[in-house]
């Protein structure tokens, strides 16, 4: 099994980026997607999830701002990041979740927001 996400880097406060993670081992459509961050000193934390009917939700730090979406016959789960903050500045993880089928995670991508 493996996540293997992309997408982080470095932008200026305002911007957008967009994340992406593919599985591979796993039957993607059957798990709940999500994505966490974590940024230095802290722990992670969960960002967005979406589930296995396409419904999402979102903490709220970044509600409004980011928007979580899945395509089953990618096998990926995306994360568009719109207005970004300097608080937005951390590592991020993909995530897939199933309370059979167990849970698996990706190795991080950064993402670093200048002010």
């Amino acid at each position: 099994v493996q996540l293997q996400a992309s997408g982080g880097g470095l932008v200026q406060a305002g911007g957008s980026l967009r994340l992406s993670c593919t599985a591979s081992g796993i039957f993607f459509r059957r798990f709940t997607a999500a994505w966490y961050r974590q940024a230095p000193g802290k722990q992670r934390e969960l960002v967005a999830q979406i589930t296995t009917n396409g419904d999402t939700s979102y903490e709220d730090p970044v509600k409004g701002r980011f928007t979580i979406s899945r395509d089953n016959a990618k096998n990926t789960v995306y994360l568009q990041m719109n207005s970004l903050k300097p608080e937005d500045t951390a590592v991020y993880y993909c995530n897939t979740n199933d309370v059979f089928l167990g849970t698996y995670w990706g190795q991080g991508t950064q993402v670093t927001v200048s002010s």
